[in-house]
């Protein structure tokens, strides 16, 4: 059975790049019919908290992307600790003592002499005294996995044929000096364990997938299919990483954008096939093909998201956005009317409020010094209400034949009275809107 899995770290809210991984995971087990898990990245304890973790699933919850059940890595530590063991045994894991400075200027002379910048495998020359001797002085070493000097090749659902050699690669930390257990070991054990058949991740991604096919089969565990999607950048193709922490979902939701409007983008950013409006889920399910992505970085602009969500929100009917027509203020009897006329003229659900306080109190009326006397005429002739959606012709039809205005220098002046705008909804949806208001003047 096919199985994903999204496992974001609970260091921060969810941005538009966590989104992309998380997306493509839950549309490729639904599509399957198969399992989508959550697994909470949560062995850093000190930068972990719990409100990220609330958070995470708000955002997953809002956007539809519903899993099929809760993982947490701080609760699997014992397991960690078992693989670490086994590769111990077999000679695939070994603890070094380097600090910092001393790992940079090894890489600096590696770099001088023409070499890869990897790390030189020092500490497999120690001996047990030594090892003593260092751990007394600074403490526990680190943990790293020793590569086989041998090309990794896997078949990527999206880079297509991947080779990489591993002797270019430095042998990964997978255990810090102070205990904590690096998300390179805890997601192969957890992928092994769990069954995942499938990981899809942003392409910075590459060199850890090559390591951790290695660590995988040192294991004894079924290499997953993989599949790198390209990396997000701005509308000018300028670098997203800086600016992630205002494109969170939470922001986003905040602004107005539609799960819809996002998901349908996301969907489609990045691939050959073009970007669609999608009404629900199923479409977006049906419609996924992650070969179809490629590898070129991708420009985002969240610009793009509002006339999606303006689009989106114009096929809603009245019982899907019913509280927020209440939330403006809009009274019960005039919900329907109301929302027929604003959702073609609104781009977010925002809009609705300033679209109710100009039914409610009207606009500054807007006469050109030509239309005056007209416009004065056209009101005397304003039929008594209540006025309904055939008002707005039978008004003008007599406007018409009482001045002798027609077209744009009819329609236009009374427009501009009514509502301050050249521009704007169906009149003959709106005028019985006005009711309150003109019934005033």
């Amino acid at each position: 059975m096919t199985t994903t899995r999204f496992a974001p770290s609970p260091t921060g809210y969810i941005h538009v790049g966590n989104l992309r991984t998380a997306l493509m995971n839950y549309l490729i087990a639904r599509k399957a019919g198969g399992t989508f898990i959550l697994r909470i990245d949560d062995t850093d304890p000190e930068r972990s908290k719990e409100e990220y973790v609330d958070a995470i699933k708000q955002d997953l919850e809002w956007l539809g992307l519903h899993w099929d059940r809760v993982e947490r890595q701080s609760d699997r530590l014992d397991r960690y600790a078992e693989a670490a063991g086994k590769l111990r045994e077999i000679g695939r894991f070994y603890e070094a003592f380097e600090t910092p400075t001393e790992l940079d200027l090894k890489r600096k002379k590696q770099l001088n002499m023409g070499k890869p910048p990897v790390y030189d495998r020092a500490a497999l020359n120690l001996s047990e005294a030594e090892k003593e001797a260092l751990r007394a002085e600074r403490g526990n070493g680190v943990w790293r996995f020793k590569l086989d000097h041998e090309r990794i090749e896997w078949t990527d659902g999206i880079l297509g044929d991947v080779s990489i050699d591993a002797a270019s690669v430095s042998d990964p930390v997978l255990i810090r000096g102070d205990g904590q257990v690096l998300y390179t070991l805890a997601s192969v054990v957890d992928d092994t364990e769990m069954g995942v058949t499938d990981v899809v991740r942003g392409a910075d991604h590459v060199t850890n997938t090559a390591t951790q096919i290695q660590i995988i089969k040192a294991l004894g565990g079924t290499v997953p299919r993989f599949a790198h999607h390209s990396l997000l950048t701005g509308p000018q193709g300028e670098a997203l990483s800086k600016r992630l922490g205002t494109l969170a979902l939470r922001d986003l939701r905040e602004q107005g954008v539609q799960p819809m409007a996002l998901l349908s983008l996301m969907a489609r950013l990045g691939s050959s096939d073009p970007v669609e409006l999608r009404s629900d889920m199923a479409e977006l399910i049906e419609g996924f093909d992650v070969t179809r992505f490629g590898s070129a970085p991708t420009k985002f602009d969240v610009q793009d998201l509002f006339p999606l969500t303006a689009r989106y929100l114009q096929t809603l009917p009245l019982e899907k956005v019913a509280d927020a027509v209440a939330a403006a203020g809009v009274p019960d009897e005039l919900a329907e009317p109301f929302w027929m006329m604003a959702r073609e003229n609104i781009t977010t659900l925002k809009d609705l409020k300033g679209w109710w306080e100009l039914c409610r109190d009207g606009a500054e009326p807007l006469i050109d010094d030509e239309d005056r006397e007209f416009v004065a005429q056209a009101m005397e002739l304003l039929p008594e209400g209540p006025f309904d959606g055939e008002t707005w012709g039978k008004w003008t039809a007599a406007v018409k034949e009482a001045t002798g205005r027609k077209g744009k220098g009819l329609f236009m002046p009374l427009r501009k009275a009514l509502t301050g705008m050249e521009r704007g909804p169906e009149m003959a949806t709106f005028l019985p809107l006005l009711q309150v208001v003109l019934a005033r003047k």
